[in-house]
């Protein structure tokens, strides 16, 4: 089993997650973070530290959100890792109320 970081963290993209994961199994996108199903170990230490409630133990994976765990998978495998807490985006808390983000997700990191 894995958790998985559904579409509550786009654009809010909070990481102090990130900080209590034992083994460094999440990526980072540039305005959503995800979750290596393959390297989580199930230890639910993240879940609780999400301010916005954005992360979900697969089995108890809203309907709605279930499509997340195949996005979670795929993007972690393109994105750098990410181990340590950053500074939210300037205008997460504008997001973190709003539905429907998934069309805001980026997949691509900007070209510098």
């Amino acid at each position: 089993m894995t958790f998985v970081v559904t579409e509550k963290c786009i654009r809010c993209k909070y990481t102090d997650c990130v900080e209590v994961c034992p083994v460094d199994c999440f990526y980072e996108g540039p305005n959503f973070l995800v979750i290596n199903p393959s390297e989580c170990i199930d230890c639910a230490l993240c879940e609780p530290e999400c301010p916005v409630n954005a992360i979900y133990s697969e089995d108890d994976l809203p309907e709605q959100f279930q499509p997340f765990l195949q996005l979670n998978e795929t993007l972690s495998e393109a994105w750098p890792n990410i181990t340590r807490r950053k500074d939210a985006p300037a205008d997460a808390d504008q997001w973190t109320e709003v539905e429907g983000k998934l069309e805001y997700l980026e997949k691509e990191w900007p070209k510098v």
